[in-house]
């Protein structure tokens, strides 16, 4: 599966090494952060590079912030809860809208259920979410001029598309 990401700056992995305490109870803590903006179940990626690019001519570059942290008490896939920094990002989910026009939604993920989130852990008990989300993190903010196509068989970056200023 190929997914469309945000790249988030050193200063949000510094947050959640910062929270690395209250994440260590967690059954699986994220060493790697990211913002998926978009799913796609497409396999051909010469296709869906040329799709995306096609789709994402013209897009403008969009403000993202960390505004705090929150927990998914049931996610639609994998273990729970799944602990994250919220983002909030109009642009970013214009930009989503847009990808989900084009591709199609992925039940439970996607579309109207979609909640920009940098995963931070997974799988534990419920208070240690709680404990977590107690926490205060300083507010991040960024500007993202390109995102990232990324192949989860191979866990690498396999393009990158700018968007203008």
């Amino acid at each position: 599966m190929y997914s469309l990401n945000v790249p988030v700056p050193g200063r949000v992995a510094r947050l959640a090494s910062d929270l690395f305490p209250y994440l260590a109870p967690f059954d699986r803590v994220r060493d790697r952060h990211t913002l998926v903006c978009k799913r796609f179940e497409e396999t051909d990626l010469d296709r869906l590079r040329e799709r995306l690019r096609q789709t994402l001519s013209g897009a403008p570059a969009f403000d993202a912030r960390v505004t705090g942290i929150g927990f998914f008490e049931h996610p639609p896939r994998g273990s729970a809860p799944v602990v994250y920094l919220e983002i909030e990002s109009p642009g970013l989910e214009a930009l989503h809208s847009r990808l989900v026009e084009e591709f199609g939604a992925i039940d439970g993920l996607e579309g109207d259920d979609y909640v920009p989130h940098v995963t931070l852990a997974r799988g534990g008990d419920i208070a240690d979410a709680r404990a977590v989300v107690g926490q205060h993190v300083d507010s991040v903010d960024w500007t993202v001029s390109h995102v990232d196509l990324y192949d989860g068989n191979f866990r690498e970056t396999v393009a990158s598309i700018s968007l203008p200023a």
